[in-house]
């Protein structure tokens, strides 16, 4: 018998990838990430470019690119003081372990996400010739059935060890319960260790021009099966986190973003508005 399932990437992995590849590609240099790894494990049709996914969205590639060097910056910073595990909570096609050979050498990353994502994403690397180190540990996690933390355990993470935690991309799926929960399990984490979660803004704190891209990306996720189902303001982020019982607690707006990765620019790149990050300590 033929092998009948197809295993296919998240969409919303694959066109995180592609935005990256886009950045590098359409807008100017100094670019804010450079990263086209992704694109290549894709292979994308030649005409991915007239998407209307990444045609008409150059804000939400903006935030994207500005999203995933923060999480980089935080990590390297980390990795830099001597923090020997990084876990990746939502890894999609992430490609740091790829881009930061030397970087990650000295550490264990842990890149948890569903199955067919990171069964995909092994059989592409391998087959493009990227060697998975020993280091290098996939987590797969089927979120209905199973615990994240649990499965982290089994691969060989060491609760006694500082690490670093980002997670993007992920708590606007979950349910508040399980976003508080996901927080309390980081609390677990040996103390001094760093996390950094991507939140998302209500509709209505939106920018107006991010508003009418927002409503037809609901849409868009509601038809596909997997709505959009947590929103959060700066201050109810800060709530959750005090409660859960994290430390040093901030949270980083677009606004920050701005000043910080797109002072300067030449082609008036700019990030949508939807996106706040908690950064604390446990």
């Amino acid at each position: 018998m033929g092998r009948d399932i197809i295993i296919k990437p998240d969409n919303t992995a694959v066109r995180t990838a592609l935005w990256r590849a886009l950045h590098v590609r359409a807008d100017a240099k100094p670019h804010i990430l450079e990263d086209e790894i992704g694109f290549k494990l894709i292979a994308p049709d030649e005409d991915w470019q007239e998407r209307p996914d990444m045609k008409y969205t150059k804000r939400l590639r903006a935030s994207i690119v500005a999203r995933s060097r923060f999480i980089e910056d935080i990590a390297k910073e980390q990795i830099a003081k001597g923090i020997k595990q990084y876990v990746l909570l939502g890894a999609g096609l992430d490609t740091f372990a790829q881009r930061n050979t030397e970087i990650s050498s000295q550490v264990d990353i842990y890149e948890i996400d569903q199955p067919d994502t990171l069964t995909w994403k092994e059989e592409k690397l391998i087959e493009n010739g990227y060697k998975i180190p020993g280091n290098l540990h996939f987590v797969p996690v089927d979120f209905e059935i199973s615990s994240w933390w649990d499965e982290l355990l089994n691969k060989g993470f060491d609760i006694n060890k500082k690490a670093v935690v980002s997670c993007t991309g992920v708590t606007l799926y979950l349910t508040k319960e399980a976003i508080t929960d996901t927080l309390k399990k980081m609390t677990l984490l040996a103390s001094g260790s760093t996390i950094a979660i991507a939140f998302y803004l209500p509709l209505e704190q939106l920018d107006e021009e991010d508003k009418p891209m927002q409503e037809i990306a609901m849409k868009g996720a509601a038809a596909s099966g997997t709505p959009f189902v947590s929103f959060f303001s700066a201050e109810e982020i800060i709530k959750l986190a005090e409660k859960a019982g994290l430390k040093e607690i901030q949270t980083i707006s677009t606004k920050e973003m701005t000043e910080r990765y797109f002072k300067k620019r030449t082609d008036n790149l700019l990030p949508a508005s939807g996106e706040v990050f908690l950064v604390a300590k446990t």
